[in-house]
């Protein structure tokens, strides 16, 4: 097959922070395929350059579309957020490959790395990732609550700083609140909650309160909300989570 399909990230928000790799990608593409607001953020190609937008809740028909492109030849992108490889295009993309045509393993993907929104955020505050850390989204779109109630419990329980990913929407505005309530029977209320809005952008912001005050509500779907560890500390405005157990 002569098509190709590479998975890209656009990074959390500035222009700047998407990398030299996914723009000379971007500029060779054929065919450009995405969430709409995704593909809003790319400066128009070159001429012939096709864009294939839709609806955020389609990822595997978006994936299925974007290979059966490259199949055809195409020298297709498939445009994500932040990092490709984190909540986002590139584990679709597999799925699909898994799924669908066998011939489609044949062909050219690759993943360009980008720069995902818990590090975008963590840089607005300090370094709160600076210890040992996950990450968990609270859709529960392609998975049930309670498996994330497990993972919460798990990571608690194994005192990891926790990043969370969707944490807030129109159709689930309760579940944050749900999580802070598991957090509070498991970890001390003192512990550091960061509210980053918007990481990575001129309106990034941030919103910083203990496990026992931390407000849900604060938090929508372009907000990343980290839970400290035990060892997480404030230092004036920053936050950080040393690489050792103890600090002098």
């Amino acid at each position: 097959m002569t098509g190709s399909l590479t998975v890209v990230g656009t990074g959390p928000g500035r222009p700047e922070l998407m990398t030299p790799a996914t723009r000379a990608v971007l500029d060779r593409a054929t065919d450009l395929v995405g969430y709409g607001p995704y593909l809003d953020r790319i400066p128009a190609g070159g001429a012939g350059q096709c864009r294939h937008a839709s609806d955020n809740r389609v990822e595997l028909d978006r994936a299925r579309h974007a290979l059966s492109l490259a199949a055809e030849g195409k020298q297709v992108v498939v445009v994500s957020g932040g990092d490709p490889g984190v909540f986002a295009m590139a584990a679709a993309v597999f799925e699909a490959v898994e799924t669908g045509d066998p011939a489609w393993q044949a062909l050219d993907i690759r993943v360009e790395p980008g720069v995902t929104a818990m590090l975008a955020a963590a840089a607005e505050v300090g370094a709160p990732l600076g210890g040992d850390f996950c990450a968990i989204s609270l859709s529960d779109n392609l998975k049930g609550w309670s498996t994330i109630e497990r993972r919460l419990k798990a990571a608690a329980e194994a005192d990891f700083v926790i990043a969370l990913y969707n944490p807030a929407s129109k159709a689930r505005p309760h579940q944050l609140g749900q999580a802070f309530d598991l957090m509070r029977k498991l970890k001390d209320a003192a512990t550091p909650v960061l509210f980053v809005r918007a990481a990575g952008t001129p309106d990034a912001k941030v919103v910083t309160a203990s496990l026992g005050e931390a407000d849900a509500s604060v938090a929508d779907m372009r907000t990343l909300v980290i839970i400290g560890a035990s060892t997480t500390r404030r230092v004036g405005r920053w936050v950080y989570t040393p690489r050792r157990e103890s600090t002098p």
